[in-house]
């Protein structure tokens, strides 16, 4: 059983108001070409279809033509998605029985009943069924008529609503297991600001959304979605592909790609990373002004600056623009640093007189009176 692993496609991004449909459509043909030269038995999305809850005409009519593109390339395979928090569950969820009398099963919405289970996809091959297990992002709320409150009647964790929403599962372990979810999985062990989150990312405080990834313990491969950048969560078969673009400048030059999984007899997993060249790089240049421009590309690219000297901001911003088409912002690194080695004993102080005449300025001798006396009283209570 061959499948690929993919996650946040985030189509309708814009990236600091850079319309990136272009560089989607093009990254989203690219899997389509490494779909008709592997020949996957199925294509899972682990959520984050769309950038937005309501995605924009345009945005849908690229995803549109990728599904196109995708049933057309590898008419035989199952195509498996479910919506992230990014996306709208009802949306995702419409026309569900339907589609997945074409081979396409697009998951919104979690159990939401006590008569209803995760939606669960049985494929065959050689070795037996592999039994994919597609769970959208869930917040305990939505969930709540299936898994219970705690004896508050609050809400439950994030990690126990999963650990209970998975337990009711009726799981043969004899199968090969594969679960398609998109949460915050914490590698056991791992404390939640140990992991590096992207700036792109939609971060909880406190990171409440946090589930020990002991829950995936009973499955043979985890295809997870949420975090942008490719990591496992404490297992070889437990895997966040990351994005196929980058969605920020955290993710500069970060090499993204699709995992294509394999499965042998039960217990034999084997994952490949495809990589996935896009048609411009997000990068970031560090240097003098001189420098910089040395540097010229049409890739997406954040500009530091590193002159010491004040520069002429309207020429500088135009020759940058020029060098840079398709660039995003301009920073300077701040290299006049306060000097906090001094203390008041070095400091040649000013008399609290002279002081306050400079500020006040034009001062009458009745007011210069008033002021001596004043300063006289203050020091005096001090």
């Amino acid at each position: 059983m061959k499948f690929f692993h993919l996650s946040d496609l985030h189509i309708g991004l814009k990236l600091m108001n850079r319309d990136l449909r272009e560089d989607q459509e093009y990254i989203l043909s690219k899997i389509v070409e490494a779909a008709g030269r592997e020949e996957p038995d199925a294509v899972v999305i682990a959520g984050d279809i769309y950038d937005k809850a309501v995605p924009s005409a345009e945005a849908v009519e690229v995803f549109d033509r990728f599904l196109e593109e995708l049933t057309e390339t590898v008419p035989n395979a199952v195509i498996m998605m479910i919506s992230g928090n990014h996306d709208s569950a009802p949306r995702v969820n419409c026309f569900r029985n339907v589609l997945s009398r074409q081979k396409v099963y697009m998951i919104g919405q979690p159990p939401r009943t006590k008569a209803e289970y995760i939606e669960k996809v049985v494929l065959h091959d050689t070795y037996g069924n592999v039994n994919f297990y597609l769970l959208p992002f869930v917040k305990p709320s939505m969930v709540k008529q299936v898994v219970g409150v705690d004896e508050n009647g609050n809400n439950l964790s994030y990690n126990e609503t999963l650990h209970r929403l998975i337990r009711r599962e009726e799981i043969d372990e004899n199968d090969r297991n594969v679960l398609v979810s998109h949460q915050f999985y914490l590698p056991v062990g791992k404390k939640a600001d140990e992991i590096e989150r992207m700036e792109s990312e939609i971060c909880t405080v406190g990171n409440i959304d946090e589930i020990s990834a002991d829950v995936l313990e009973i499955f043979d491969y985890a295809a997870l979605g949420h975090i942008h950048k490719p990591m496992k969560a404490g297992s070889e078969n437990w895997r966040y592909c990351g994005t196929p673009l980058a969605c920020s400048v955290s993710e500069a030059q970060q090499q993204k790609g699709i995992i294509m999984v394999e499965m042998g007899a039960k217990g034999e997993v084997k994952t490949t990373v495809l990589s996935l060249e896009p048609l411009r790089q997000v990068k970031v240049v560090k240097g003098t002004l001189e420098e910089v421009l040395e540097e010229s590309c049409a890739d997406y690219v954040t500009v530091i600056l590193t002159d010491k000297a004040d520069l002429d901001v309207i020429d500088m911003q135009e020759r940058i623009r020029l060098a840079f088409p398709n660039l995003l912002e301009i920073r300077r690194e701040n290299l006049r640093k306060a000097d906090y080695t001094r203390t008041l004993q070095t400091e040649e102080l000013l008399d609290p007189y002279e002081l306050c005449c400079s500020f006040l300025k034009d001062l009458d001798e009745e007011e210069k009176t008033i002021l001596q006396d004043v300063l006289h009283t203050v020091q005096g209570v001090k």
